[in-house]
């Protein structure tokens, strides 16, 4: 085992997913010599040239759409992002062309790509720069969404997704790169449609991803002081939900919190809330309960920005309220 910051898992990940199979290439801005923006890449230039490791123009539309052109042709195209929020430019590329070529062309085509990179609400870094997109591409047809949230699993999580014959969306929060995991030496991937169990409990089930995981696991010291037993899951896959591991989960709390730092309005809890309806009524003893972000550009000003976003104390407060049926 080795201690490891979580842009170099992923780095090592493409690193070895690059040696294990030549087809695999990455391409963006400054992903070449200057390694890219989280040094996620750094220094795979001199291991494997600047050819598969392309440095682009600023023109997300037009490197996206030549990745799906040269995922249709046989190689696995692996785009980083250098902030996910410029991703919104190359949107008819990722959905028209990434997400549904493989459909309308009956099969005959397959997309084997990954587009990843850094995303959410980070430290001032303004509206433009703290969006969160799963939401956004959470429609499209075709795209396998997943969001890493620890070392571990950024690893485990990358090498699966280069591997898949779809479009993968991988997103990596901003703040968590420097996150620390003991990683084994040997080989490992895990599947991208799974969900962790963060926490065993069984007095109510909470539902996150990405970085609220941490916020989530953060809240369990007080939410014990309360005297009650939270389950923690990781949701991972954004699309597909892995629905065997929630249902189980809820058929023995039988209550619902969902944590996310996603929006609101349309977000990733608001399809999640609809599936459980749909699927699970009959075992709530209580509504889901939503805890999202506010529905405004994220504030430059640090203690607004940070209003905006779900805090732990507010995860806490809500397990209360939720168990002394107050909501």
């Amino acid at each position: 085992m080795a201690e490891t910051l979580m842009f170099n898992a992923l780095r090592e990940a493409t690193d070895e997913e690059m040696a294990r199979d030549k087809t695999v290439f990455v391409l963006g801005e400054d992903v070449g010599h200057y390694g890219g923006s989280y040094k996620v890449t750094k220094d795979l230039y001199k291991k494997y040239g600047d050819l598969r490791l392309l440095d682009t123009p600023i023109a997300e539309n037009s490197f996206c759409g030549m990745a799906v052109g040269a995922a249709l042709t046989g190689l696995r195209p692996v785009i980083e992002g250098m902030n996910m929020g410029f991703l919104l430019l190359a949107f008819n590329q990722i959905a028209n062309n990434a997400g549904m070529l493989r459909y309308t062309s009956g099969g005959n085509f397959k997309i084997p790509m990954v587009i990843r990179g850094p995303g959410g609400v980070g430290r001032q870094l303004g509206a433009e720069h703290s969006q969160r997109l799963e939401a956004y591409f959470h429609a499209v047809p075709g795209l396998k969404i997943v969001a890493c949230s620890t070392a571990y699993n950024s690893k485990g999580l990358l090498k699966a997704a280069i591997r898949d014959d779809n479009p993968v969306l991988f997103f990596e929060h901003v703040l968590l790169y420097n996150l620390k995991d003991d990683l084994p030496d040997d080989e490992y991937v895990l599947p991208l449609d799974k969900a962790e169990m963060v926490r065993k409990g069984k007095d109510v089930t909470i539902l996150t991803y990405s970085r609220m995981r941490h916020h989530c696991t953060q809240a369990v010291k007080e939410i014990e002081k309360q005297g009650y037993d939270p389950e923690i899951i990781d949701l991972i896959s954004l699309k597909p939900f892995d629905m065997e591991t929630i249902s189980e989960s809820i058929r023995k709390t039988h209550k619902v919190i969902i944590v996310e730092e996603c929006m609101k309005t349309g977000g990733i809890a608001a399809e999640l809330v609809a599936l459980i309806n749909e699927q699970l009524f009959d075992e709530l003893d209580a509504p889901v309960l939503r805890l999202s972000s506010q529905d405004i550009p994220t504030p430059y000003n640090g203690k607004l920005e940070s209003l905006t976003i779900v805090q732990p104390a507010q995860i806490a407060e809500a397990v209360q309220k939720m168990m002394e049926d107050r909501i």
